[in-house]
Parts: C-alpha cells; sequence; structure tokens
C-alpha cells in the first residue's frame, strides 16, 4: 500500500512541477507579466480546447495548447493556423521546454506569484513621464528563443517534405546553392547560419522554431510578392504553382489553357494537358517550336519522358517543358519580357517542381471552335512565319539540297521543313546548295538526267505552291517547249506549265521520273510581259556542275522507262522539301 501510495504521489509531483518530456505541444503565446498571461489563457481557454499556461525561462509566462504526439501537434498547429485562431508565429516545443504550470489552476498552477514590483519612479523620470511631448515608445514583448539543443530536438520532428520546404526557401534569398534533399549537412547549416547573420539572430546553424516560421512567411510573402500562387484545374488534371497574380485566364483550347497578361506585366503563361504517349510526346516537341512565342535561338533537350525548350529573342524570353507521367502529358509555356526576368528565374524551378498530375487531362476537343480554325494557329498560338517559302529538292543521302538562290537570299536562318537548320553551302547564279546542320535521311534523292528532252514532251515540277499550307509538295504538270531560254540562254529550258511562287526551286521531273531541271523564281523576261503559262528551269547539266564544284556527287540515271503517274508522284513528293527562309 505503501508502495502504491509513493508511486502516486511521485506522478503527481512530476504533473505539477512542469510538462512531461514525451509531450508536444503548440506554443501560441508568451508574456513576461503573470497577469497579462492569465488574462490571455483565459480567453483562449473559451475558445480552444487543451489550453495550458507554463511558467518559461527568464520570468517569462507561455501559453500553450496541447499535449499532443508529434503528428496531432503538427495537424493542430497548421489547422488553427489556416483558421486564423492562433498566432502565424505559433510553434511546437516539447514539453520539458516548460516549467511550472500556472493554467489551469489546481492543475500545478503557480498560485499567489506575482511579478517583482517594478522601481518606483525618481523625481526626475516623473517629471518626464509629466510631459507630454516626451512619449516613451513600449518595450516590445519578445518571446524567449530556443537554446540550440531545444531547435536541433525541434527539428528533428520535421518531416522529409518540410525540411526540403526550409532548403527552397533558403534557396529562394540566395543562401542555399545545393540540392534539395531534406539532408541537413554542412551546406544547409551555412546557410542557416548566413540566414541567421542576416537576419540579426544568434548564429547557430540551426534555425530555432520561430525563426523557420519566420524564414517561412519571408518565403510567401515574397512568392506573393512576385504573383506566385498554387492553381487547380480539375478540367485539366493538373497543378501548379505559377505567376497567377501576373496573368489572367482567357480561354481553353486543349491542348493548352491560355492566360494573357495581367495589366502591363507582360507575362503569358500557356498550360499543357493532353493524353498521349512518347510518340506524342515528341511530336508536341517539334510542334511547339514552330510557334511565334518560342523564339527560334536557345537551347533544346528532350528525353523520351520529357522535354525543355529555351527560346531567346530581344524583346522576350520563353521556356517551355513537358514531361510524360502515366500516359498524360503536363507542362507549361511561360514567355516574358525582360523587366520580368527576376521573375522568370525565381518562378521556374517552382513551376517545375509543382507541376502534377491530378486527374484526367484535358479532352482533345475541350474549347475546340471549327470557325475559329486557321492554319496559323496551334490551339489558339500563333505559328511562327518566315519572310518566304519556296521549295527544293534533295540531291543526296546526307540530306543535301538544291534550291532557287532567290529562296534563301538575305535570310538570317533558312529550314527545311520548318524545323531542320541547314546552311548555304555554295550560291553559283541562280542556284544555292544547302546542307543540313544535322544529317538527314531523305525518302527519295534526284537522280538527274544526262540530256534534255524531246520538244512538247511531258514534264511535272514538285513544290509547295502555297507556302507548305497544304502540308505536303504537290505536282503540277507541264510540257517541254524549248531546250534554251528566249534569249538563247544554254543553261535554261522553257517550259510551258502554270506555276506558283512556292514552287520556285523545285524539280522538273521528266516522264522516267529523273530530274532534268531546276524550277526558277521568274516567269517573266525582263521587261516584257509573258504569258502566264510560261516557266523557265535550270537544265541538269548546270546543277551537276555547280554540285561537283561544291562537292557533292550527284546521281544520273539512262533509264528513260516513263512510270506510272502514281509512282512518279511518289517520287517527286519524296525528293520535294520546303525551303523556308527566316530572319
Amino acid at each position: 500500500m505503501r508502495a502504491i501510495l509513493a508511486t502516486a504521489l511521485m506522478v503527481m509531483a512530476l504533473w505539477t512541477t512542469g510538462a512531461r518530456a514525451q509531450d508536444i505541444y503548440v506554443q501560441i503565446e508568451a508574456h513576461p507579466s503573470l497577469t497579462v498571461a492569465q488574462e490571455r489563457v483565459r480567453a483562449y481557454g473559451g475558445i480552444l480546447p487543451n489550453v495550458n499556461g507554463f511558467g518559461l525561462r527568464g520570468g517569462w509566462y507561455g501559453i500553450a495548447l496541447g499535449p499532443y504526439d508529434a503528428e496531432g501537434a503538427r495537424a493542430t498547429l497548421s489547422r488553427l493556423r489556416r483558421d486564423g485562431l492562433i498566432p502565424r508565429d505559433s510553434y511546437i516545443v516539447e514539453g520539458e521546454t516548460y516549467r511550472d504550470r500556472y493554467w489551469p489552476v489546481g492543475a500545478g498552477a503557480v498560485v499567489g506569484t506575482t511579478p517583482a514590483a517594478p522601481e518606483a519612479p525618481d523625481a526626475e523620470d516623473t517629471a518626464a513621464s509629466d510631459n507630454a511631448d516626451a512619449i516613451v515608445a513600449p518595450t516590445p514583448l519578445v518571446e524567449p528563443e530556443e537554446t540550440r539543443r531545444e531547435a536541433q530536438r525541434s527539428e528533428a520532428l520535421l518531416t522529409r517534405d518540410e525540411k526540403m520546404d526550409l532548403q527552397r526557401a533558403l534557396q529562394w534569398f540566395g543562401f542555399y546553392t545545393a540540392a534539395i534533399d531534406g539532408s541537413y549537412g554542412r551546406g544547409t547549416r551555412t546557410s542557416m547560419a548566413a540566414w541567421q547573420t542576416e537576419n540579426g539572430v544568434e548564429v547557430t546553424g540551426v534555425l530555432t522554431t520561430r525563426q523557420r516560421a519566420t524564414l517561412l512567411e519571408q518565403y510567401a510573402e515574397a512568392q506573393s510578392e512576385l504573383g506566385l500562387a498554387p492553381v487547380r484545374l480539375a478540367s485539366a488534371g493538373l497543378s501548379i504553382t505559377a505567376p497567377m497574380g501576373l496573368v489572367s485566364f482567357d480561354r481553353i483550347e486543349a491542348p493548352f489553357v491560355h492566360y494573357l497578361p495581367r495589366g502591363d506585366s507582360g507575362v503569358r503563361l500557356s498550360l499543357i494537358s493532353q493524353p498521349g504517349d512518347r510518340a506524342t510526346l515528341a511530336g508536341l516537341y517539334e510542334i511547339l517550336q514552330t510557334l511565334d512565342i518560342v523564339p527560334p535561338e536557345g537551347e533544346r533537350s528532350k528525353s523520351r519522358e520529357s522535354f525543355r525548350i529555351s527560346g531567346l529573342a530581344a524583346d522576350r524570353a520563353t521556356q517551355v517543358f513537358a514531361k510524360l507521367e502515366d500516359g498524360h502529358i503536363m507542362g507549361y509555356i511561360l514567355s516574358w519580357p525582360p523587366a520580368q526576368g527576376d521573375l522568370a528565374a525565381r518562378a521556374l524551378p517552382e513551376m517545375e517542381r509543382t507541376l502534377t498530375s491530378i486527374g484526367a487531362p484535358l479532352a482533345v476537343d475541350a474549347g475546340f471552335e471549327a470557325s475559329e480554325q486557321s492554319f496559323d494557329m496551334v490551339s489558339g498560338l500563333e505559328v511562327r512565319r518566315p519572310l518566304r517559302s519556296a521549295s527544293g529538292f534533295f540531291v543526296d543521302g546526307q540530306g543535301t539540297v538544291v534550291t532557287a538562290a532567290d529562296t534563301v537570299a538575305g535570310c538570317g536562318r533558312v529550314t527545311l521543313d520548318r524545323m531542320h537548320e541547314v546552311e548555304i553551302a555554295a550560291v553559283d547564279g541562280p542556284v544555292a546548295i544547302l546542307r543540313p546542320l544535322a544529317r538527314l535521311a531523305p525518302v527519295e534523292i534526284a537522280r538527274l538526267a544526262p540530256e534534255e528532252g524531246r520538244l512538247r514532251s511531258a514534264v511535272s515540277v514538285g513544290g509547295f505552291p502555297y507556302g507548305g499550307v497544304l502540308g505536303a509538295a504537290t505536282l503540277s504538270f507541264g510540257t517541254l517547249e524549248d531546250v534554251r531560254g528566249l534569249d538563247g540562254a544554254e543553261d535554261r529550258v522553257r517550259l510551258s506549265l502554270v506555276a506558283r511562287d512556292g514552287d520556285a526551286g523545285g524539280p522538273v521531273l521528266d516522264g522516267a521520273g529523273r530530274v532534268a531541271g531546276m524550277l526558277l523564281p521568274d516567269t517573266g523576261d525582263g521587261d516584257r510581259a509573258l504569258p502566264g503559262d510560261v516557266a523557265f528551269a535550270v537544265k541538269a547539266r548546270r546543277l551537276a556542275d555547280v554540285l561537283a564544284a561544291a562537292g557533292v556527287a550527284p546521281e544520273t540515271s539512262d533509264l528513260s522507262t516513263p512510270l506510272a503517274p502514281e509512282d512518279l508522284t511518289v517520287r517527286a513528293t519524296g525528293m520535294t522539301v520546303l525551303v523556308s527562309c527566316w530572319e
């Protein structure tokens, strides 16, 4: 019986002398006055459960909620902060931090304890207080800080995600440059010490609970100033933190959700969401590079599961990112003027980190309006337009192309099929030779005819008469009218054929599918007006000489057996390529 009584008395003693070490509390306030603390704890007791008052070091009095286990404490702190029922700088502490309990009364309360009476002011102080102009600002209440050991203990209660959030906040302000991994090594400790130095607090390399709350609040405020905010789009099945304060919703046109600049921010955003696989992702990568909003200059990278496109221009920069996860392709296009460069540098890592699938992708026909379709638009985004486009044709297996010199004159950049960059390897009179920067594998290559055909024989021209609007090369048909130009030029042939500007540079084929020449862009002859069906071409022999001078050995063919119309079409369209000139 004595043993039982002794044990009970020991338990009561431990309870009345302070909180249990294994208990976790949410501290919400601290005051140097017991009277003030008692008033505040009564007020909290009227609206919240589990309210306690404990003595603290240095003669202060704390107000705390609990006890809880670690998970319960975090949940309570988060919920009550969100509801605005406790101060934003409330934090979690271990019970052994506390001394005697003063509330609730009867549970180990410090009854009758009062703070030391202030010293009586002397005559000089009294006179000053009577002077209306001598207003003394009250000393702000400063909550007692954790010791380094206490800070380490409270830090140990953090989850890995919470630790990573602190590293991201330190990275945001430039204190931390290593990996965001939730592991606190020398780099993290050094960055914490730098933050403490910057904020004028004791430098320990371990953030206290209050300092962690301050850092995260600074982080949230900084993001808010830049307009960063989380957005969840159930219809598109994605969630992301993006500069939503600087853009306003415009429309949905699959696979994009478009946002226009808010005010004069100059920031444009399109979120990407569509179903697909790796092939779909690769196709999207190619298509996005044709958009006007994505400048052609800049780095590109692509893997099987994601891609990134950086577009740089004098007046605008654009970053594109997309990834494939479980059949859901999601990403973003963020475009900004130079004045918003700081925003982009801070926003893009957050956007990529927070881009998450939360449901089904955007429906493939979402926002589709048949009457608003345009060849120059891709789902509401304008396609980048070249200065001019015409035709050319492949002459070897490495992708070397012959085209009209006028098509590529004065171009800042030249492409094949609007995607493949080329260099101008040679120009000789009306003929230009193009070499791709990356090796291509043509479907067909030209086989030059060794001599001119018979007059009035059928010819055809492969080309892009509408500048690529039709998507593939087409054939125009005519006849060979003369093996010289109107002025007797020996390197020209005259055709009876109706051609358009986009056909210039295309191959002129005889009935056997051999290339008899290259169509020239001008159908007139000086100042003389010619009939609309008169066209001219450079002979195959001249093309062979230009190619040889450029180090290219074209194929020739002696086979003169006529091809069936369908076979002729396959050969012509396989060798003909769209040539585009860009600024």
